[in-house]
């Protein structure tokens, strides 16, 4: 027994101090045989309710995820919100209306712009000159616009709320317009409220005059007071006022009502007085929207 006893011993000692050379590759495909996954593999979530699993461990702030914004971003932003805004629609007469528009100051909303109408360039078949003509009452339609700045200021203590100022030229007809507009609001309860506006214009026909030109520009004056009660639980609006212009002498008066209907869309109507001593009435219906 001692003797089988030592020759154990002498046999153990060799083995541990023999490097396992040949072992560790057979261990490693061992491991990466159970790693890796078989069509014959147990389901391992056949035993698991899906229901009964707690889905609030998975409840975690998105905005953690992800890193700092890049300093550049706001300065893109900044850039991109001072670009003009364009806008065109196609007309049935052949031309486009285009507009544009800019912001150049915060500052009292100051912004300037202008309005377009584009003709149709290059060559046009017979068929489509005979259609363009029709449209604009026999002759072909030309190309014209203004240009516009405008201003929206707070108004004067409880006097009114607020001031709009615009200033509006076409070269094309030698005509500039300069506008002021009035305007203060007054809620009379929760679904009531009344606006009263006065608007005061003035229309100069005729070339601005300039150093070394000679001109005597027609100017006229129109004046425009409205009060505006809208009723805010079924959008109908109530409006009466009343102009006057240096062409007529005395007060033209109209009334009429506006209803709102769905997705910006409007009808109205209203009925006024004629300087020929007749009525004037209209209706009509549009659509609206901001961006």
């Amino acid at each position: 027994m001692l003797v089988a006893g030592a020759s154990l011993a002498s046999i153990l000692a060799v083995a541990a101090q023999t490097p396992p050379a040949d072992d560790e590759p057979e261990m490693q495909e061992a491991e990466e045989a159970e790693v890796a996954p078989s069509v014959n593999d147990a389901d391992i979530m056949k035993d698991i309710d899906v229901e009964k699993l707690d889905w609030s461990q998975l409840n975690v702030d998105a905005s953690t995820l992800t890193g700092p914004a890049p300093k550049g971003s706001n300065a893109s932003k900044g850039a991109t919100s001072a670009d003009a805004s364009w806008s065109a629609n196609e007309r049935p007469n052949g031309t486009s209306a285009v507009s544009v528009k800019q912001s150049i100051s915060p500052f009292w909303d100051t912004r300037i712009g202008a309005d377009m109408t584009v003709a149709r360039q290059g060559i046009a078949t017979t068929s489509e000159l005979l259609s363009e003509r029709l449209a604009n009452g026999g002759s072909l339609p030309q190309s014209s616009g203004t240009a516009w700045a405008a201003i929206t200021a707070p108004g004067v203590a409880s006097i009114w709320d607020t001031t709009a100022v615009e200033a509006r030229v076409d070269p094309g007809s030698e005509q500039s317009k300069f506008g002021t507009s009035l305007s203060k609001s007054l809620p009379i309860s929760e679904q009531y409220s009344l606006t009263l506006k006065n608007d005061y214009n003035l229309i100069q026909q005729g070339i601005v005059p300039v150093p070394g030109i000679v001109s005597h520009p027609a100017r006229s004056y129109e004046t425009d007071q409205s009060a505006r009660l809208s009723i805010a639980e079924t959008g109908t609006s109530l409006i009466a006022g009343q102009t006057l212009s240096t062409s007529d002498d005395k007060w033209l008066r109209k009334v009429g009502a506006e209803q709102k209907l769905f997705d910006g869309v409007t009808i109205s109507g209203s009925i006024g007085e004629m300087p020929s001593g007749g009525a004037n009435t209209s209706l009509n219906a549009g659509f609206r929207r901001s961006w």
